[in-house]
């Protein structure tokens, strides 16, 4: 499968889609920049373009390593947020096994008793 790699260009009126090697076309929105350079290169070409990856990356300046450093925080904080999930559950079944009530293990977590019910099933 082929990567058509795109720079796209904001302009006033949306945004200026470079495709590599091939030419410009333009798209209001980035949401729909994909389909339009599918449909370029189709009319450019007489055959599909179904079946190639489109890699849009916008031309941000400065700002893409702040948008860089946003998505790097969401992904490390799925992350982080899993890896307490496993960590309640599993402390939360050896606080049950060790003989600990629902509530008094939930007191010790500092939970609620329906909590530590989800997470001891």
């Amino acid at each position: 499968m082929n990567t058509i790699t795109v720079r796209a260009v904001k302009w006033a009126e949306g945004w200026e889609l470079h495709i590599e090697g091939e030419g410009v076309t333009q798209s209001r929105t980035l949401e729909k920049a994909e389909d339009q350079v599918r449909h370029y290169l189709e009319t450019l070409h007489g055959r599909s373009f179904s079946s190639a990856s489109v890699m849009i990356t916008p031309d941000l300046g400065d700002l893409a390593r702040e948008v860089k450093s946003a998505r790097d925080a969401v992904v490390a904080a799925a992350a982080a947020q899993e890896r307490a999930a496993r960590e309640s559950r599993m402390v939360a079944s050896k606080l049950r096994e060790h003989g600990l009530s629902v509530s008094d293990a939930a007191t010790v977590m500092g939970v609620s008793r329906g909590r530590v019910s989800q997470l001891t099933r």
